[in-house]
C-alpha cells in the first residue's frame, strides 16, 4: 500500500458514466421492456442470466420464502432479526409529521407528509449477495408508511439453487412478500414502466452493477431513484494512538468489496503509516477475497502522511468519503471539524462493519465525493410533501397589492388580475386591470 504526502496524492477514479456501448445497450433494453413487457423481460433473463422462465415463474411464491428458512442457519435468522430491530429503532426517530400553522388573521399554512405508494428495491447478485441491503432499503420505506414494497433480484444469486436463501429470509423478516426473480437493466425498466406481471413503482432504490446504474439514470424522471452508487470508500483519520492491525483490517473491509473500492489512511504519524502498510500486506495474505482487495489497495488505496491533524481534516473534507473512521485519542473533539462525510465512526471500537450491519444508521451512503451535498438513505427518501395554503379574506385584502406588484414586475398580467379581481369585488382594488 503506497505511502504518500498529501501534496502528492490524487484519487484518480472516474465516476462511472459507462461506455457508449453500455449506454446504448441499456437504452435498447429499456425501450424493449416498455414496448414488449414480459416478453422482453423473459428474453433478457434467458440471455443474460441463462435462466429460462415463464411469466408464472417470475414471482417468488410464499412456499419458496418459507423454504428458504430451511436453507440458512438459525444463527443467521437471529442476527437478521436483531439487526432489523436496531435499524427500525434508529429510523423511527426520523419520521416526520404533517403540520399546520394558524395565523391570527385566519390564514393557515402548512405541510402535508404522505408516503410514496409503491417502491421497488433492487438486490444485486454477482460478486456477493447482500441481505443487509434488503433491510437498509425496506425498513425506512416501511417506517415512512409505504404500503407496497416490491423486490427484484437476479434469478441465480444463489447459483444453481436459484435466489440466495439469505436474501429471501432477509426479505421475509423485513416483511416483503412481493419478490420477482429478475435482475439487470431489464428489472429496473420493468419496475419503472411495468409489465404484464410487474406493476410500476414510484421509486427505485438499491445498488447494482454498471448496467443497473445506467438503467436507473435512464428511467429517472419517469420514477424517482435513490442515487447512482459508486464503488465503496473508506477513509481512516488516525493518530499515533491507533492500533495498526485495527486500521489495516478496517481498510481491507472496504477494499474487499470491489476492485475499484477506495481505502485510505490519513495520519500525521509516519510510524503508524509504516506499521499499517506492513499490516495491510500481512492481512492480505490471509483474506479470502485477496485478489479483489489487492487490486483495490494498489490502484485506489493510499496512506497519506500529513503535517498535522488540521491538514488531515482538510484532506478528509476534500475527499468527502462515504465512510470516515476517526481513530484518535479524542475522536469526539474532531467531529465538529468534519464537513463532508456520509457516515462518521468514532473511536477504535466503532469499526465500519458495525454500521454496515448492526448499529442502526443506514449503510446506503453517498459515494464519489457526493457527501459534499447528499446524505444517507433515510425515511425522507420515501415520502412526498405537499404545501398547504389557506388564505383568509383579511390576509388577501392586506397583501393583495403587494402580490400584484410582484406579478407585474415579472410580466405576468394574468397572475396580477387573478388577485385584482378579488380586490375589486371587495371594493379594495380600484386601479383597473390595465394598469402596468
Amino acid at each position: 500500500m503506497k505511502v504518500v504526502s498529501s501534496k502528492d496524492f490524487k484519487l484518480e477514479r472516474e465516476v462511472e458514466y459507462g461506455t457508449p456501448e453500455q449506454n446504448q445497450a441499456v437504452k435498447e433494453i429499456v425501450f424493449a421492456i416498455k414496448k414488449e413487457g414480459d416478453t422482453a423481460l423473459l428474453r433478457y433473463t434467458e440471455q443474460f442470466d441463462r435462466v429460462t422462465l415463464t411469466p408464472n415463474q417470475l414471482r417468488v411464491t410464499p412456499e419458496e420464502l418459507q423454504a428458504a428458512y430451511g436453507r440458512v442457519e438459525e444463527s443467521f435468522v437471529s442476527a437478521i432479526q436483531a439487526a432489523a430491530a436496531n435499524i427500525r429503532a434508529f429510523h423511527a426517530r426520523q419520521k416526520r409529521n404533517s403540520w399546520m400553522d394558524l395565523q391570527p388573521d385566519g390564514t393557515i399554512l402548512g405541510q402535508i407528509i404522505r408516503p410514496l405508494k409503491r417502491v421497488g428495491v433492487y438486490v444485486p447478485g454477482g460478486k456477493a449477495a447482500y441481505p443487509s441491503s434488503v433491510l437498509m432499503n425496506v425498513i425506512p420505506a416501511q417506517i415512512a408508511g409505504v404500503p407496497e414494497i416490491v423486490m427484484v433480484t437476479p434469478p441465480s444469486t444463489g447459483g444453481k439453487e436459484g435466489i440466495d436463501p439469505y436474501i429471501l429470509v432477509a426479505a421475509a423478516e423485513a416483511g416483503v412478500n412481493e419478490i420477482y426473480r429478475v435482475g439487470g437493466a431489464q428489472a429496473v425498466a420493468a419496475l419503472a414502466f411495468g409489465t404484464e406481471s410487474i406493476a410500476p413503482v414510484d421509486k427505485i432504490c438499491g445498488p447494482g452493477n454498471i448496467y443497473v446504474a445506467l438503467a436507473k439514470r435512464e428511467v429517472y424522471g419517469a420514477v424517482d431513484i435513490d442515487s447512482i452508487a459508486g464503488p465503496s470508500e473508506i477513509v481512516v483519520l488516525a493518530d499515533e494512538t491507533a492500533e495498526p492491525a485495527y486500521v489495516a483490517a478496517d481498510l481491507l473491509s472496504q477494499a474487499e468489496h470491489d476492485e475499484m473500492a477506495s481505502a485510505i489512511l490519513v495520519t500525521p504519524s509516519q510510524s503508524l503509516a509504516d506499521s499499517v502498510a506492513a499490516e495491510v500486506e500481512r492481512q492480505l495474505q490471509e483474506l479470502p477475497r485477496q485478489a479483489i482487495a489487492r487490486s483495490s489497495v494498489e490502484n485506489y488505496g493510499a496512506i497519506i502522511v500529513v503535517e498535522s491533524m488540521e491538514e488531515g481534516i482538510s484532506v478528509v473534507n476534500r475527499l468527502a468519503p462515504e465512510h470516515l473512521e476517526i481513530v484518535v485519542e479524542d475522536p469526539m473533539g474532531l467531529v465538529g471539524s468534519i464537513e463532508n462525510a456520509g457516515a462518521i465512526f468514532l473511536g477504535a471500537y466503532s469499526s465500519e462493519p458495525v454500521g454496515d450491519y448492526f448499529a442502526g444508521p443506514n449503510h446506503i451512503i453517498p459515494t464519489n465525493g457526493t457527501a459534499r451535498f447528499s446524505s444517507p438513505v433515510d425515511v425522507d427518501d420515501f415520502i412526498k410533501k405537499s404545501s398547504l395554503i389557506y388564505y383568509s379574506k383579511e390576509a388577501l385584502l392586506r397583501d393583495g397589492k403587494t402580490i400584484i406588484e410582484l406579478a407585474r414586475r415579472e410580466g405576468l398580467e394574468g397572475h396580477a388580475r387573478a388577485i385584482e379581481i378579488r380586490l375589486k369585488n371587495e371594493g379594495k382594488g380600484g386601479d383597473g386591470y390595465g394598469e402596468q
